[in-house]
């Protein structure tokens, strides 16, 4: 029988500090087991099944991104959630220091191309839906997000030492995909563009085809889910219209740990455009 009784405060204020407990050990590099956080919170909960409290972490996950923070991994976003959530929510993240602490860590850590990494089960499904561009947040909650001290997704992303590091996977990844396919010469040919003619094309790596046509990267890299959101400058945004047959943007995610990558061939269309240009 499905559950009806709303979510208490009690309840609520329970999972918040639960799930931003997960996410600080997740900020800060730590191990933890989901399992074990579930099953000390059902103790605190009203006989929540596992799916309700499975759905609340979602709930709570589409929240943080509209936060500009990252969600813990596994939690895809789901929206549609209640308001004391959201209210508990930013309310806990005005005064965790400690979250935030491990929270700016986390974004600015540098990171190095992992030596030796998996080519053949790096490619990975693109989620069901990506966030490209800034995310909005539900009008009536607008004058919340002052709670939030910082855009953690947006500090992440100016990071330049994670942003290098994923472009030189992929430069790797490349040379790899197109050798393993027999195209050797074409394999030489890939190119950091980034680095070697500068960053403002509006892509990074060039690449090709099997049939020898270009294929032009922009590469977008962050430590954790797939989900994350990330940004498209507008150069980016025209040249991903304007080139839509050669252009593809690898979104590079839980690049510290296991790294992995999805593709997005073809025209990009930003959520929030008017924003766009002040992000890269």
């Amino acid at each position: 029988m499905a559950e009806v009784t709303p979510w208490s405060r009690e309840e609520v204020e329970a999972i918040v500090a639960d799930y931003l407990h997960m996410l600080t050990l997740e900020y800060s590099g730590q191990h933890y087991v989901k399992a074990q956080h579930r099953k000390r919170l059902k103790g605190l909960l009203q006989g929540r099944s596992d799916a309700s409290i499975e759905r609340k972490h979602q709930n709570i996950s589409a929240i943080m991104l509209e936060l500009g923070c990252h969600a813990v991994p596994g939690y895809k976003p789901l929206s549609n959630y209640q308001r004391l959530l959201f209210d508990v929510l930013t309310e806990r993240m005005a005064v965790s220091r400690e979250l935030d602490a491990s929270a700016e860590a986390a974004a600015k850590q540098p990171a190095v191309k992992p030596l030796e990494p998996d080519f053949e089960t790096l490619l990975a499904d693109a989620p069901e839906a990506t966030g490209v561009g800034v995310r909005e947040q539900p009008p009536e909650y607008a004058g919340r997000r002052l709670a939030v001290k910082r855009d953690y997704l947006a500090l992440e992303a100016s990071n330049r030492s994670l942003g290098k590091a994923g472009e030189e996977l992929v430069v790797s990844y490349e040379h790899d995909r197109l050798h393993r396919a027999g195209k050797r010469r074409l394999s030489e040919r890939v190119e950091h563009v980034a680095v070697t003619r500068g960053d403002g094309l509006g892509y990074d790596v060039l690449s090709f085809d099997l049939d020898g046509r270009e294929r032009l990267i922009e590469v977008k890299t962050t430590a954790f889910a797939k989900e994350t959101p990330f940004f498209l400058s507008r150069n980016e945004l025209a040249l991903s219209r304007q080139e839509a047959e050669a252009f593809h943007l690898y979104r590079v995610f839980a690049f510290r740990r296991r790294p992995q990558l999805f593709d997005l061939p073809g025209r990009l269309e930003c959520q929030v455009p008017d924003d766009c240009e002040q992000l890269f």
